[in-house]
């Protein structure tokens, strides 16, 4: 059996956050033949808040400290970066965070792995109102953002099986996240507008992957008018969408989208709002 090393990705990089090596055989027009490459990590984390654990997630190990910002501000936790006291990542992938009002943790310990747990429209469509944005772009400009987001996904370029999430302010990528997750990518984006104190309203939100409810309800609580992905949407994202006035936009690929919800924030030339 020949040994080689899988020329679809880059062996000469160091290996990034998020993968690890691993050995396999792969077996085509060539026969058998033995891979050195990289996969995607997984790992366990926790989330304890003023000494006791709120949650677990199944993620990768990037980025724990904006993942656990981000989770606790789109529950409601916290309302900005500064109700944080202190905050400390150990090597086992805990996250302990220490904030400054009193929280009671639920008896029932989250568990996620980024599903909505069975949460219907009536659970969810009364928790925001419309959002009002006159934020807008063009969609030549929104598929080269996409592409810009594709190619920047740094991990998924050597290991693949990861998703990425970027935030945009309609000109630039202001900072791009990568999770096993979609629903963690999204929490990674909030720990990083609020660490870096970055303003999410008038933004673009891009994902690589479905977008789902629960999804789009974190993308409302962060006030994004405009959240886009390679792939599609499911029908309780866009029925949220709709009703939270929220510029929903999917199979974007090259100059071709589906725009399901509020277009009016995708125009021409002619509509574009300096």
């Amino acid at each position: 059996m020949k040994s080689t090393e899988d020329n679809s990705k880059s062996s000469s990089k160091s290996i990034p956050i998020g993968a690890k090596s691993a050995d396999y055989i792969s077996f085509g027009r060539n026969g058998a033949q033995a891979i050195k490459n990289l996969v995607v990590e997984e790992t366990l984390a926790c989330i304890s808040v003023n000494g006791a654990e709120l949650a677990n997630f199944m993620c990768s190990p990037s980025d724990l400290e904006l993942l656990a910002i981000g989770f606790l501000y789109n529950e409601g936790i916290i309302g900005k970066f500064e109700d944080i006291d202190s905050l400390h990542v150990s090597d086992s992938h805990c996250v302990d965070i220490w904030i400054k009002n009193e929280y009671t943790v639920p008896d029932r310990l989250i568990i996620t792995a980024g599903c909505g747990g069975g949460l219907t429209f009536d659970d969810l469509s009364t928790r925001h109102e419309p959002l009002q944005s006159d934020f807008n772009i063009l969609p030549a400009k929104l598929s080269e953002l996409m592409k810009e987001v594709h190619q920047g996904s740094l991990v998924y370029q050597q290991a693949g099986g990861i998703h990425t999430a970027a935030l945009s302010d309609g000109e630039n990528i202001l900072f791009q996240v990568e999770d096993l997750g979609r629903h963690n990518c999204i929490d990674k984006i909030a720990g990083a507008s609020l660490k870096e104190g970055i303003t999410t309203n008038d933004k673009i939100l891009f994902s690589s992957g479905r977008i789902s409810s629960e999804m789009i309800n974190k993308a409302r609580r962060l006030q994004i008018p405009i959240v886009c992905s390679r792939t599609s949407p499911t029908s309780l994202s866009v029925a949220l969408a709709e009703e939270w006035n929220i510029t929903l936009v999917g199979y974007i690929h090259q100059n071709n989208m589906r725009i399901y919800s509020a277009p009016e924030r995708i125009v021409t030339e002619t509509e574009k709002v300096q």
